[in-house]
């Protein structure tokens, strides 16, 4: 059953992987922050105007650490990394994710640090490194400092979404679309400032747009979100790997990008780390009956009642 878990959970960073393409192809060109806003902002206001549940005392504050840890500072700090260094180095380094979680996890968790974790943990970067370096490159240190910083804040977010949960009686997808405003409220200043609007949006931009806040925000996010409720942390981070495989093989099929011998073996390498992973069982919450896909079908009625 965790596997069929971890499973599904792939999904979300699978989806996420896509991203690349989606932007690349259908989207306004050179407006990163845009695409990051548009695909949070929306989202999160379609689910909470669905769900009509805002959050309320101390959620108030940690629907806000979430969301920007998560989605706003992780994506905004990811666009400053990708604008500074190479797509291969920037990966590389954000490929630390897992060893902050580990650590994060062990001090505010109490999960254990197992030497199969560590293994995962070095089997991970290793594999990332084969995937996407192609030879040496400057570093920049804005560039290094952004990839270092937007690693810790997917880490600490997802070590905190372990940490806190939900509230009881809040549906998966309104605890989504919280952390979905929140992270694009985050990012619309930085947005606006940065990059502007552009002036002509063309139908295959909104198609580009309808898809990451469809599949690439409400969906995928909702299905990360239940991933670490029921996964330990660790596990979950080592899925998000999962992204850089599924850009490269997109990119070998639609973008005439080519597949060598090496990036082969990291893919076979990151899935190996992925599958340690999972082992070592800490602080696992059992499944239930209702599922990202189910409330989102039924949110409606249940809402009525």
């Amino acid at each position: 059953m965790r596997l069929l878990t971890a499973g599904v959970t792939a999904l979300a960073p699978a989806i996420w992987g896509s991203t690349y393409l989606v932007t690349t192809e259908w989207l306004p060109p050179d407006r990163p922050l845009l695409a990051a806003t548009v695909r949070a902002l929306p989202a999160g206001l379609i689910l909470l105007t669905f769900a009509r549940t805002l959050p309320t005392g101390i959620w108030l504050w940690r629907a806000l650490v979430l969301g920007t840890l998560n989605i706003g500072a992780f994506n905004f700090l990811l666009f400053v990394a990708a604008y500074h260094l190479p797509g291969g180095i920037a990966a590389m380094i954000t490929a630390v994710q897992p060893m902050l979680v580990l650590v994060l996890a062990a001090l505010l968790i109490g999960d254990r640090i197992r030497y199969a974790h560590v293994a995962a943990c070095v089997l991970g970067a290793g594999g990332v490194g084969f995937l996407v370096f192609k030879g040496t490159a400057a570093l920049d240190f804005v560039g290094v400092a952004a990839a270092l910083a937007g690693a810790a804040s997917m880490a600490t977010g997802i070590t905190l979404t372990k940490l806190w949960g939900r509230p009881d009686g809040v549906g998966l997808l309104p605890f989504t679309g919280w952390q979905l405003t929140a992270g694009g409220l985050v990012l619309l200043p930085f947005t606006l400032s940065l990059e502007g609007l552009p002036t002509t949006i063309s139908g295959a931009n909104l198609v580009g747009f309808g898809y990451l806040m469809s599949l690439g925000a409400v969906i995928s996010y909702a299905i990360w979100f239940r991933g670490i409720e029921r996964l330990p942390a660790l596990a979950v981070s080592f899925l998000a790997l999962g992204s850089p495989i599924v850009a490269t093989i997109l990119g070998y099929l639609f973008l005439h990008q080519t597949l060598s011998i090496l990036q082969l073996v990291g893919t076979l390498v990151i899935v190996s780390a992925v599958l340690l992973a999972q082992k070592a069982p800490a602080h696992v919450l059992p499944d239930n009956d209702n599922s990202a896909v189910s409330e989102l079908t039924h949110i409606s009625i249940r809402e009525k009642k």
